[in-house]
């Protein structure tokens, strides 16, 4: 199920999307009760090299030395040209978000970055339904897009719950100020439920409309770094009634977490 993507990647283009995770929820990548010991971390559409997969590995086998690792592409030649990368932790299958799991197999997490941006809305909801079929309960999905570099992301976190469903638990946004901090940025990477509806009416236009304010009445903290006005728009944002995860230790590395 699904369409082959541009598949355009570059080297730790999704370095800040493992970092989030392994300070997010590392246990998700270390557990083992409830049928997760040989569950999978699962990168669907890794393009036309399998190099965000294989540093996936690397990062979070630091955790989890025996993590098995999925990477999932659509185009049947991406596929063949990743297998001399494949071993007994690691492999590379075709498929779409029909997921390609052998029989007894599970998720616990999947990262699909850079994919469902290239569908049309309609195709949203069908996709995450079938993805949530093959996902632990308590497993996490994020979904999202980035730039080229990866330098600036926005992001779905989603929760399978025991229903067979995706509960939608935070927009995350991350910068890592390499090209400033410019509110806007994160508006045109948006996921694909976003990305259309940032007009008037609508939740996402009055979140970027509040943050942009907030960074205006904030911007003299930029005198003292980038993260510093940052950190302050956030506290600014939060104080007009948004659902923000206000720890340093998010703020000060650039992401910023809306509750959903």
């Amino acid at each position: 199920m699904g369409l082959p993507t541009r598949g355009k990647t570059a080297s730790n283009r999704l370095r800040r999307v493992d970092n989030f995770i392994l300070l997010y929820e590392p246990a998700l990548l270390t557990r083992t009760d409830g049928g997760f010991a040989e569950s999978l971390f699962v990168d669907l559409g890794f393009g036309f090299d399998p190099r965000t997969t294989l540093e996936s590995g690397l990062r979070f086998r630091r955790l989890n030395p025996n993590l098995p690792i999925l990477g999932v592409e659509i185009d049947r030649e991406r596929v063949k040209a990743a297998l001399p990368f494949a071993d007994e932790k690691t492999f590379f299958r075709l498929g779409g978000f029909n997921l390609p799991l052998q029989p007894g197999e599970t998720a616990r997490l999947i990262r699909a970055f850079n994919v469902l941006r290239q569908y049309e809305e309609k195709e949203f909801i069908p996709a995450y339904e079938r993805l949530a079929e093959y996902v632990l309960p308590g497993g996490l999905m994020i979904e999202g897009t980035s730039t080229p570099y990866g330098n600036v992301w926005a992001a779905n976190l989603a929760r399978r719950g025991e229903s067979a469903q995706w509960s939608f638990e935070a927009l995350v946004f991350s910068t890592n100020f390499h090209s400033g901090f410019d509110v806007g940025e994160f508006q045109t990477i948006l996921p694909k439920n976003y990305i259309h509806r940032a007009v008037r009416g609508e939740a996402i236009h009055d979140f970027f409309e509040a943050w942009k304010r907030s960074a205006a009445e904030t911007a003299s903290a930029k005198t003292f770094g980038l993260k510093q006005w940052f950190t302050a728009s956030a506290e600014a944002l939060a104080q007009k009634g948004f659902g923000l995860n206000l720890h340093k230790k998010w703020l000060g590395k650039g992401y910023l977490i809306w509750y959903r």
